[in-house]
């Protein structure tokens, strides 16, 4: 259970970090503010047409009498707007990523400077639209396993009492593995770490990528709040990496502001 708290550390200090370079955090924010606009779009869509999906989608009980039918329907609408929510958790992180690759890449290889013994960090030596395409295309694995994931839940949602209570505790901490591994990417893929390594990575240590996803995840729920937790979640999100290859670190914290960034102090 120690490892709860160390994940939950590394998301705290993630967010200390990107308070001590302000300029970094600045342009953190564009990627998120961009995608925010997007998925709120797309969810209010939802909560204005999803009763109607939903009666489209359940021709069998329009001679259902009342207040059966209000009641079905009433919950399969809300089990949607769910799923559509848990959905929108699961790949905010992974489109956000994409859109802002080139700043949190600059991000993740500033913490990996920062708290490395040497002041180096690992490079992919990748051009930046082979880098995109692999983030591309390992997003949509994880999203895909992310999706059986949310149609399980989805049917689990059904039971009596269970789904009502074990389901949704089960959704968030399945949130917050994916969450963990898609922020994690960004430092692992940099080392050449592919998408199968990097999920067996992650499993050999569940709880410490619950202690940091979970919380996470459940912060992501509050309107806005991810977009201001982003760049902190990708500098956690690489010193969590560095803790899963057991590479050594230094302790950033130790020191006012840890090693200046040439850039900040610059601006």
């Amino acid at each position: 259970m120690r490892d709860l708290g160390v994940g939950f550390g590394y998301l705290l200090k993630g967010q200390r970090w990107v308070t001590r370079h302000g300029r970094r955090y600045g342009f953190g924010l564009l990627p998120g503010l961009i995608t925010l606009v997007l998925y709120a779009a797309a969810l209010v869509a939802l909560a204005l047409w999803g009763e109607d999906a939903v009666a489209w989608a359940t021709p069998f009980a329009d001679d259902w009498a009342s207040p059966w039918q209000g009641l079905f329907r009433g919950f399969l609408t809300a089990v949607l707007f769910a799923l559509g929510l848990l959905l929108a958790v699961l790949t905010f992180t992974a489109v956000t990523l994409l859109v802002g690759q080139p700043f949190y890449e600059s991000l993740s290889e500033r913490v990996d400077a920062d708290v490395s013994p040497d002041g180096t960090a690992p490079e992919s030596g990748l051009p930046l639209w082979r880098e995109l395409w692999i983030s591309a295309r390992d997003s949509l694995r994880v999203l895909v396993r992310a999706g059986l994931w949310g149609v399980l839940l989805f049917a689990l949602g059904f039971l009596p009492f269970v789904g009502q209570t074990v389901v949704p505790v089960i959704g968030f901490f399945v949130t917050g593995f994916f969450l963990t591994e898609e922020l994690a990417a960004v430092a692992l893929q940099r080392r050449d770490v592919d998408l199968r390594a990097r999920l067996a990575l992650l499993r050999s240590r569940k709880t410490l990528v619950w202690g940091f996803g979970t919380p996470l995840g459940l912060a992501f729920l509050v309107p806005f709040v991810a977009v201001f937790l982003m760049p902190g979640a990708v500098a956690g999100a690489t010193l969590l990496a560095r803790d899963l290859l057991g590479e050594e670190n230094a302790d950033a914290d130790a020191a006012p502001g840890g090693r200046p960034d040439t850039e900040d102090v610059t601006s």
